[in-house]
């Protein structure tokens, strides 16, 4: 089944991306080649073959959690462009009242 040009639209549409009718047209025949490329995929991928999400297994990377100290509150204000009771001090926004 090949994609038209209306078909496309439809699509850009959907995504609200304004495409031109020159766009259109070039843009149909590529996006029936990758929805060929796709149906190709799924057509090889036999119920032999385990469904993944990566080419290669993931392992966590993550550090386990341990409690360490932290700098003491005169240490991390001291760099602050303002502070006020041992806390950052930032504008207001949105018209947010205290």
């Amino acid at each position: 089944m090949a994609l038209t040009p209306d078909d496309v639209a439809r699509l850009a549409g959907l995504a609200r991306i304004d495409l031109s009718d020159a766009e259109l047209e070039r843009l149909a025949p590529q996006l029936d080649v990758i929805l060929e490329s796709v149906a190709r995929v799924t057509e090889v991928a036999g119920s032999d073959v385990p469904s993944t999400s990566h080419a290669l297994p993931l392992v966590n990377v993550f550090r386990p959690d341990e409690v360490t100290p932290s700098l003491p509150v005169e240490a991390v204000l001291a760099m602050a462009p303002a502070a006020e009771d041992n806390r950052f001090a930032v504008p207001r926004i949105l018209g947010e009242e205290a």
